[in-house]
Formats: C-alpha cells, sequence, structure tokens
C-alpha cells in the first residue's frame, strides 16, 4: 500500500463509513500546509474543524509534547501530577473561572456541562429530582453521544439512534424571545453555540448572546456556551462570548485546546457551579492526563500574549473582505467571523461536495455542509499571501461552475 488509491481502498473496505473523506491521503503538515503521500502540497483551509487553530507542529506546542512524552504520560487521576495545577490554574485564568474540570473529546465536555447543570439545578436551585430541563437550539451541533444526538435536528446524527434521552427543549437558533418562552421552573440552562458551526457558521443576531446572558440571569438558570469551535482564538478573541462583552456560567471547550497534538477538553466554571461534583461523581482516566495538560498549558500560554486574537481578527477581515466580493458571482451568502466562514455557493452549480473536490484539485482543502454550503477555517498562523492565493483558488472554482 503506497499510494492514494490503494491506501484509500483498503480504508473504505476495513473501516466503517461514518464518514465521507475527500479523496487525498495525507502523510505531513507543517503550519498551514500539508503533503500527501505523493508529495503533492494542500493548504488546509479546515484546520481539523478548528483544533489546529496554531497551525500543524506548531514548536511551542511539540516542544511541551516531547518534553512531557519523555517525562509522564498517564497516572489518572487517582493521583496527583506536577502538570495539573499548572493547567487547570492557567486555564482557570484564561476563563475568568474559578475551577476547571478536563475531559478528553468536546462530546465528553458537553456531557460533562449537561451533567453538572442538572445536579446544579437539584442541588442549588431546587428542582425537583429528575425534571431537570436543558433549553437547546435549532440546528445545534455538540457532538455524537446518545444523549446529544438525542436533541439534535440533524437527521443524519439523529435517526435511528433511539430511544432519545428526555429533559430537552429545542428552540430557534438567534431568538431569544423563543427562550425566555421556553424557560419554566424546571429549567437549569440554556445550551448554545456562540456561532453555530455544522450548520454553517451562522453568526445569531447583535445582541442576541447579550440577551441570553440576561434571560439566564432573569430566571436563575446557567448559560452554557459550546466555545469548542468558536473559542480559543478562532474568531479574533479569546471566546466569541467575547464579541459582545458575555461571560457563560459554563465554558465548554475542546479542539484547539489539544493543539492539534492530543485530545483536550474541559469545562469552566465557577465554584458554586462546578463544586456540586464531589469525589467519584464524574471521571475519566484520561481526562486531565500529565500530556494532556502539559499540551493545553501550552495553548493556554499562547492565547496569554493575544497575538493569535489580533492575528484572526486581522486576517479575518481580509478573508471576509475578498469572499464578498465573490457574492453574486457564483456565491449567495457569506457568513462569519475572524478566520472562519460559511459561504453557500448557488446550488444550481454545484453542491459543497463538488465544490471541495474542485478545491481540492487546486491545492486548498476545504469541507462542504449541508447541500451547497462550504466551510472555509485556515490556521491562524497562515500568512496574508497564502490566504489570499487559496481565496483566488475559490474564485477560480466558483467561476469555472458558472
Amino acid at each position: 500500500m503506497t499510494t492514494s488509491a490503494e491506501l484509500i481502498e483498503v480504508s473504505e473496505r476495513r473501516s466503517a463509513h461514518n464518514y465521507h473523506p475527500l479523496p487525498v491521503v495525507l502523510h505531513e503538515a507543517h503550519g498551514a500546509w500539508v503533503t500527501d503521500v505523493e508529495g503533492r502540497r494542500y493548504l488546509d483551509f479546515l484546520s481539523g474543524y478548528s483544533s489546529l487553530n496554531f497551525g500543524h507542529g506548531n514548536e511551542k506546542i511539540l516542544a511541551a509534547a516531547q518534553e512531557q512524552l519523555r517525562n509522564l504520560t498517564l497516572t489518572s487521576r487517582a493521583f496527583y501530577h506536577d502538570q495539573f495545577a499548572r493547567f487547570c490554574a492557567g486555564l482557570a485564568d484564561l476563563t475568568g473561572k474559578d475551577m476547571i474540570l478536563p475531559m478528553n473529546t468536546g462530546a465528553e465536555a458537553v456531557e460533562t456541562a449537561i451533567k453538572v447543570a442538572r445536579k446544579w439545578g437539584y442541588l442549588v436551585k431546587g428542582v425537583e429530582r429528575d425534571k431537570a430541563n436543558i433549553v437547546v437550539m435549532e440546528d445545534n451541533f455538540h457532538g455524537r453521544t446518545t444523549t446529544i444526538v438525542s436533541f439534535s435536528t440533524d437527521p443524519d446524527a439523529r435517526d435511528d439512534y433511539g430511544p432519545y434521552t428526555p429533559g430537552f427543549t429545542i428552540v430557534k437558533y438567534g431568538s431569544a424571545d423563543a427562550i425566555r418562552s421556553a424557560i419554566d421552573d424546571d429549567t437549569v440552562a440554556v445550551l448554545v453555540e456562540p456561532i453555530q458551526g455544522e450548520a454553517g457558521v451562522l453568526v445569531p443576531p447583535d445582541g442576541y448572546l447579550t440577551q441570553v446572558r440576561e434571560i439566564c440571569t432573569e430566571q436563575n438558570v446557567l448559560m452554557i456556551a459550546d466555545e469548542i469551535q468558536s473559542g480559543l482564538g478562532r474568531t479574533g478573541r479569546t471566546f466569541a462570548c467575547d464579541h459582545e462583552g458575555v461571560v457563560p456560567d459554563i465554558y465548554v471547550l475542546g479542539k484547539a485546546l489539544g493543539g492539534g497534538v492530543v485530545p483536550v477538553s474541559a469545562i469552566a466554571a465557577d465554584e458554586d457551579v462546578l463544586g456540586v461534583i464531589k469525589p467519584g461523581q464524574h471521571g475519566s482516566t484520561f481526562g486531565g492526563n500529565p500530556l494532556a495538560c502539559a499540551v493545553g498549558s501550552a495553548v493556554v500560554e499562547i492565547l496569554r500574549t493575544g497575538e493569535f486574537q489580533v492575528r484572526a481578527a486581522e486576517l479575518g477581515g481580509i478573508m471576509h473582505a475578498r469572499l464578498r466580493e465573490l457574492v453574486g458571482h457564483g456565491v449567495v451568502t457569506v457568513r462569519g467571523r475572524g478566520l472562519w466562514a460559511g459561504v453557500d455557493i448557488d446550488p444550481s452549480l454545484a453542491t459543497g461536495r463538488q465544490v471541495s473536490e474542485a478545491l481540492m484539485a487546486r491545492g486548498v482543502l476545504a469541507k462542504d455542509t449541508h447541500g451547497s454550503t462550504i466551510r472555509l477555517a485556515p490556521p491562524i498562523v497562515i500568512s496574508e499571501e497564502d490566504l489570499l492565493w487559496a481565496l483566488d483558488r475559490l474564485a477560480e472554482t466558483v467561476d469555472s461552475l458558472r
């Protein structure tokens, strides 16, 4: 097995078809560029769904990982280790929260936030046992566990996985009035993506997050912000909530927190919320392991300077200005914030998959979602020259379809 075709054939034959990858087999990467097994180079415009905000092979992150690999990789939480305090304290400071509960994947972090919110509802708010309800949004994407897909409105994510977990009320995304109407005495939390990524990088109306925060405070329910994709520099601020000066009760973090090296996720909250969890009531064998903490600490240090946030804002402005020039010329709409965009291609021209394949042929890797929409999320380390080169390839692609 040496060629792309051979490797793809074996992959399709010997692995479950839970993904439909583009027909490229990657071998190595550095910064914003990746190389396939035959030596062809591509500009990465997906960044592992924002897991690679700081680029492939970031030297600071790799150095932290390599040093920790030589010392200690796993203890389980049965013991303390010397990287744990540094990671928790650093991430708590970055989020402005008292406490951190580290896990591995984004879905685990969302599940953790759900459990904490329910327990807080029973022990602090006084909701009747087993009655807790969480308000969630249409077109959400928080992961693929059985509980999370129970409140998905995406048939691909949800269908045929029942019976479904109760305790969720689904409302229209972007409507504060819908949230207010859905809250009752049993509501313990509102779970929201500040920007809906999987749905096509949907940015809510201005003031929406502020209103959500106000409603949650008035009604004594927790505001949970899923910043797994939108957080850690992607939108030009540390968190997407920062664009409205909003601080949720619980941050849900993942993806870029692992620096593209290992899975690292966490929730961050104050002690009056996270303090409801006692020993033995929640855990993870690998959550908060020494390697993950060393990598996560390196990510926190990178973000502490603000350099990447500024860079994402500046390059994002350039990217969105160029994308807006394509509207009316094969592109219907452009949405997003910072170095993150959802681009709706005229559906009479091509599907998002077809555009992604055509882009790949021109040396740019992106990903489609929902019909004729493609998502663009280059690593924040990308140069302006490379960014504009890739956007020119998109313009060429769309023009060739007209």
